[in-house]
Order: structure tokens, then sequence, then C-alpha cells
């Protein structure tokens, strides 16, 4: 892997420490632990350095030492390392590093010449994952749980580009199935009830407005429809509406800044015999078994509770053999190397399972993924927010977007990690201040862009040498923390690590900007902090994008 930023410097000094314990071990005539793992963090007091590492403290025993004794031996025989002015031992053995000026200087040189490109890291062997999400089914508008999917799902696809992975970014229909059959008789039910009110719904009806503006705009399109067979009307009213809410989903979801590669539908699984081929699969690695007239995944046998029914004794598919196709599907026709699935938490019992249906077909179930989010409350002020001005029960994604920006939609669903719970503030969302961290994010933006179009850069050349002080260095080091964040995004599904970088990288420009002048006497000073800010601009539009947020130049 190509690295670059503080990912690269702490390589470097990594390398340097790996080869002087070796040098150590062999003087000693001692072997390494062979789970050993070189870690470097930021010291929780940044007087004693840049970066530490506890190498010593975690060897200590392997080397039969006092872990500062080792440590300074450790320091000794590594001798001068990279981008390091000083080096030092602290408390019970943590070694501690202050990185060189000279490697801010080069990383801001570097950044802008790749500009947006800055972060971006590049594998040795390129990898590709598809990642599923929202996925909800066209039965109803998308609800504010989909709004909060939605943005997960596409940051963290986002973040796989960032990391250099090629990404599909994938919708799953589902077009079939049972939940389709209660949709068409809700529909019908709905659409017997202009001419005959006391026609009853069906048990477990679908009761939203929706489906009756749906009836009676089909019959409206349709003039003697009516007269039409039972089964013909519910076939092509069914048909109808779900195309209908699939076209509003494809909008919706585009409004909110996300285009999928490919909408996968459940029903051409059924179409194209993909879940016997599943049940081959599993048969051929004697997974399965029939009982009752129905076919049975032996997945006791796989660490599971009980087993689980594929193929009922009616000759129907279940979900979960359908789910199983679709997966081969993903990671054995299609050939991705990773699958990634946003899931709502309530679909927890069937990560496992799912995952154990993978390993009887032979697959290596880590390459499934699947992040469960949790729900969201929304609030305006100190009130909770549940009432719809169209369904009367759920907030729909379509009405929140008609009140809040996209931009901060989109920034606040991800402050928090997915698996927790998190309430949306409607009020705070649209407001014009600090207290809004988008806002906060945005005007750091618009703000760098002001100095860029309202001082002029000098004649002469820039010195980075002058960058010194404080709140500059600061900027300088949290920018090369760029593609560590990304990084450690990836590692967690955690889109907050890149919304809570975007607000602190902003709240150092800020920082900068208060204490530092850039126009001011020394024209090779002026140039340099005019770079600076320049190449602030960059990261910071290079986060937003991954966020799938705009950086406006002005506000």
């Amino acid at each position: 892997m190509i690295l670059n930023g503080k990912l690269e410097l702490e390589n470097k000094i990594k390398k340097s420490l790996a080869v002087a314990l070796a040098k150590l071990a062999s003087e000693k005539g001692l072997e390494l632990p062979a789970d050993f793992v070189m870690e470097m963090e930021v010291p929780k007091d940044t007087s004693f350095g840049d970066l530490s590492t506890n190498t010593a403290m975690k060897l200590a025993k392997a080397f039969r030492m006092n872990p500062r004794a080792l440590a300074e031996e450790l320091l000794a025989s590594a001798g001068d390392i990279p981008y390091v002015d000083e080096s030092s031992v602290a408390g019970p053995g943590f070694i501690n590093f202050k990185v060189s000026h000279r490697f801010l200087e080069e990383e801001l040189t570097e950044i802008l010449a790749k500009k947006e490109d800055y972060g971006t890291l590049i594998l040795d062997e390129p990898k590709s994952v598809n990642v599923e999400f929202v996925s909800a089914n066209p039965t109803g508008p998308l609800h504010i749980g989909n709004a909060r999917g939605g943005a997960i799902g596409d940051v963290i696809a986002n973040i796989f580009r960032k990391a250099g992975w090629n990404v599909s970014k994938e919708f799953y229909l589902n077009d079939a199935g049972n939940q389709v059959v209660k949709f068409g008789e809700s529909l019908y039910a709905r659409f017997m009830q202009i001419d005959d009110p006391d026609y009853p719904m069906p048990e477990n009806a679908y009761l939203g407005d929706d489906i009756v503006r749906q009836a009676r705009a089909f019959r409206e399109l349709n003039p003697g429809c009516e007269k039409w067979e039972k089964g013909q009307l519910i076939d092509k009213l069914c048909s109808w509406a779900l195309q209908s809410n699939i076209d509003n989903m494809h909008a919706v979801l585009s409004r909110y800044g996300i285009d999928y590669d490919l909408w996968f539908r459940e029903s051409s699984l059924h179409e194209q015999g993909l879940i016997n081929d599943a049940i081959a699969m599993l048969r051929e690695h004697d997974a399965v078994y029939e009982k009752d007239g129905a076919v049975w995944f032996r997945a006791t046998d796989f660490d599971c509770e009980k087993d689980e029914v594929l193929i009922r004794s009616n000759g129907i598919p279940t979900y979960y053999a359908a789910d199983i196709a679709y997966h081969l599907n993903k990671l054995v026709t299609r050939g991705f190397d990773q699958s990634v699935n946003v899931w709502g938490a309530d679909h927890h019992g069937h990560v496992h399972r799912l995952k154990m249906a993978l390993k009887a077909c032979g697959l290596d179930p880590g390459r499934l993924d699947i992040i469960l989010m949790q729900l969201v409350h929304l609030v305006r002020g100190n009130e909770s927010v549940r009432l719809s001005k169209r369904r009367g029960d759920a907030v729909t994604l379509d009405e929140l977007l008609s009140e809040v920006p996209v931009d901060a939609v989109r920034y606040i669903f991800n402050t928090s990690t997915p698996n927790s719970h998190m309430e949306f503030d409607l009020d705070l969302a649209v407001k014009q201040s600090n207290d809004n961290p988008v806002f906060y994010v945005q005007y750091a933006h618009a703000r760098i862009c002001s100095i860029l179009r309202n001082i002029p850069y000098t004649d002469a050349k820039a010195d980075y040498s002058l960058l010194t002080d404080k709140t500059e260095n600061a900027l300088m080091m949290k920018m090369t923390d760029f593609s560590q964040e990304v990084m450690k995004a990836l590692a967690e599904y955690d889109p907050s690590k890149i919304t809570k970088y975007a607000y602190d990288l902003a709240s150092m420009l800020h920082s900068f900007y208060n204490v530092c002048r850039v126009k001011n006497d020394d024209p090779a000073l002026q140039n340099a902090r005019l770079d600076l800010v320049t190449a602030c601009g960059c990261v910071l539009r290079s986060a937003l994008k991954i966020l799938g947020v705009t950086a406006p130049n002005e506000m």
C-alpha cells in the first residue's frame, strides 16, 4: 500500500524500530513474540511529543528487561529516525517522538500538489467492495430510518473509495415475497372502498394514506378498470404502484445525493433460478436436508440455535433462501472481494445465520460485514417529533429534506457511530450559527475562500520554515492525519470519525485565523500562510466530499 501523511511517517518510525528490535533480539539470543504488533499513538499530553509507542512495555517480559531500560537501548540502537527531531523515554517506558518541521513542510508541498487527491490510498492489489444500503421495501415512501441508513451507507462507500477500493453502491429491491402480496391486497381493498366504503381491509394490511392515493390515482389513469377480473386488477394495480414507489425512491435518494450503481431486484433471483442454484450449492456441501416436505439448512451444524427452512412445504422459498442466493451472487457470480450491508439493528438475529450459510457454501464469512444501525429520535428543541403531515405515523425522507438542507441531514446523521441511538434536532439542523456543526465546518471553508479572494500572493517565494506559530503547526499536523482517519473510519465502519475530523480541522483553521495575520509585512510569510490556507481548503473539501456535503465559497 502506498501511504501518505502521518501514516507514512509512522511506517518509517516503525521500520527503524523494527530493525533496532531485531538487532537487540539477535544480540540477546531472543525471538520476538509471534503475535507482536507495534503500535503508535498521539500522547494525551502533547508536550511529550507528537507520537508515542508502548513497544518497550509490551516486550519487556520477552526481553527480560525493565521497560525503561529496554526503551533506552532501543532508541540507542535505532539511531537517527527519519523526520524525528527528538526522541525520549517517559513514564514506565513510553517512547515519545517529536516530529521535525521538515516533515510538515514537505507534507504541505504534497497537499498543494495533490489537492483533493491528498489522503487517497493506493492498494498494492486493488480490491472490490459492494456496499448495499437503504434497501427498503418498495411498498411505501422512505422514512427517517432509511434516511440515516442512506447517509451512513453512502459515506461508508466513499470511505472505501478514498482508501483505494473499487466500489459499487447497491440497492436491493424487495419486489417479491409476502410483503408484495400484502401490498397488492391492501391496494385492492382501498380500490374497492372507492365505491364501497365498508369493503374490509385484509389482515396486517398497509394502512398508510399513500395506499389510498395510489388506488385512486390508478383508477383515474385506467377508466373502466373497475370491471377487470380481480386477479388482473391486483396484478396491474400492484405492478403500477410498485414502480411508482420505486421511481419516487430514485428521485428522493438522488435529491439526497445518493446515486446507486445498481438497483438489484429480488424478483430476478426467482426469475433466473438463482435460489435453486444456491440450494444446489448447499446440497453439494451436505448442508441441507428434507423434512415434512420442506427443505432445511443444517444451521445447527454451523453454530446456530436452530435449523432454518429454505423452501417451504408449498414450494415457496423463504426470504432467508433468497438472501443467501443474493449474497452468493455478489461474492461468487459477480466476484466482489467484500460485501458490506447497512441494516437496521432489528435485523441483528439474521447476521450470524447468513454468515454461516455462506460458510456452509465454502466461503469465508468474513467477506460479509453487516453494519447494524440504531434508531433515530427526531426532536425539535426539547420536544419529540413523530407525526407526519401526510401519513400520520412517520416522518418521510422527502418531508425531512423539505425542512432541513441536504448537507445538514447527511452531516448530522454521521456525527454518531451507526450502532448508537441518536437524536436529530430539527431546530439545530437549520440554525445558522457555530452551534450547528455542519455550518461551523462549511463556514471554515467559506472563510478560506474569502481569504484567498481578498489577499493576493506577493512576488516572494513562500518560506514554510517561517510557519512556527503553534496554531500553524497544529493545523499542518492535523492535515497530515487525514489518511489515517480514513483508515480508522474504514476499519471500524464509523463515518463519525470523518465528521469529527472535518470539525477539528475547521476548528484549527479558525484558531489559526484568530491568532495569525495572513496579510503581513513579510512577503515570504504571507505567501506561506496563503499556501497553508489553500492546503487546508483542499483537505477540508476532500473530507466533505466523503461526507457528500458541499464546500461553499461564501456564506
